[in-house]
């Protein structure tokens, strides 16, 4: 089986615990990984046979920047429903992160996944 990626997705979310993180949208930074067979597409050279990454980027983006949660986990969890929901694909790994959201480390967050590899 084959990956299809996107590497370094931003988007703004509503995202956090505490009171004052209610009030302002925060960075996350999403990875996401997808298992689906390419060899159609490599033949056709047809987007027709593709997982439309452009439009995967867009979806979630837009579902982050509409969403409000708590924890990273939920909206990680989201994300991969939506993508194995809507694009069609059997397994999908989600790396979310919420970067500086604890002072001395660069990024925190989950890695999930889901569906059957």
């Amino acid at each position: 089986m084959d990956t299809v990626f996107i590497k370094g997705l931003k988007a703004r979310a509503t995202i956090g615990v505490f009171d004052w993180e209610r009030q302002i949208r925060q960075h996350v930074v999403l990875d996401i990984a997808m298992k689906t067979d390419v060899a159609a597409a490599a033949r056709s050279d047809s987007m027709d046979d593709a997982v439309d990454y452009k439009e995967v980027a867009r979806r979630v983006s837009e579902l982050v920047e509409t969403s409000s949660f708590q924890l990273v986990e939920s909206l990680a969890e989201a994300v991969a429903a939506l993508i194995l929901k809507e694009f069609g694909v059997g397994w999908v790994r989600i790396r979310l992160g919420k970067p500086f959201a604890v002072r001395s480390a660069q990024d925190v967050g989950v890695t999930i996944e889901r569906g059957t590899p």
